[in-house]
């Protein structure tokens, strides 16, 4: 079994998920008391949201490439950062390691494409939904991208921020999502990717298919330290 490295803490809620599915994952596959080869580097979430409303990308490139390394240098056989908006470092993390970075935005566009899917909503951060690289790279393999309007896409950043990474899980929030994603679904969506690893701790189901980033990621990172 290869050693999976989780760039964690972004949030910590999120971060528990990947920890459990992962190894639910590798117990339902290998059996007995099987679990998986773990090593985390969990930061300080507070550091990096402050580094990313002030716009200092530059800083978490070196950030996250440091501990990435640091990772590897711990045994790690891939990489994962367990967040949808830091991906957007996610290139540069790569060219300083050696082993790889698997994207969470190659595994979630390569599910879409299994299940047919051509035209597909994008829920996340502001930064996941307005710059250009989540959706640049879906477009990659084809995908036809929808984001909310600015008011929602608005709300839904303060979801992820005010409630979901604090714990915080409220009813008339959850109804707010559903009601962005019919929206999205009368702007054609033929599905939606909950695009931040928090979403899917408030958002199970919907009138379309809907694609958890959290488990899509985690399950391809088992697939390839069982391969």
């Amino acid at each position: 079994m290869r050693t999976i490295g989780l760039l964690g803490g972004m949030s910590w809620e999120s971060t528990l998920e990947y920890y459990r599915i992962i190894n639910e994952e590798v117990t339902k596959r290998l059996n007995g008391l099987h679990s998986s080869k773990i090593i985390l580097y969990s930061f300080d979430f507070d550091e990096i949201a402050e580094l990313q409303s002030r716009n200092r990308w530059n800083e978490l490139c070196e950030i996250l490439a440091e501990k990435a390394e640091m990772l590897e240098k711990a045994g790690a056989d891939c990489i994962l950062i367990c967040t949808n908006t830091m991906h957007k470092v996610a290139d540069y993390v790569q060219s300083r390691i050696n082993v790889p970075l698997l994207s969470i935005i190659d595994c979630v566009a390569r599910e879409i494409v299994k299940r047919g899917i051509k035209r597909v909503g994008l829920l996340g951060t502001k930064f996941t939904m307005e710059d250009g690289f989540y959706k640049d790279g879906l477009r990659k393999y084809g995908l036809e991208v929808v984001v909310p309007d600015e008011k929602d896409r608005n709300e839904v950043h303060r979801i992820i921020f005010e409630e979901l990474c604090r714990g915080i899980f409220k009813e008339p929030s959850r109804r707010k999502l559903i009601e962005i994603i019919e929206k999205l679904k009368m702007k054609g969506a033929e599905g939606v990717i909950l695009g931040c690893t928090e979403l899917p701790l408030l958002i199970k189901q919907s009138e379309i298919p809907i694609f958890d980033s959290t488990k899509i990621h985690a399950v391809y990172a088992v697939e390839f330290a069982l391969k």
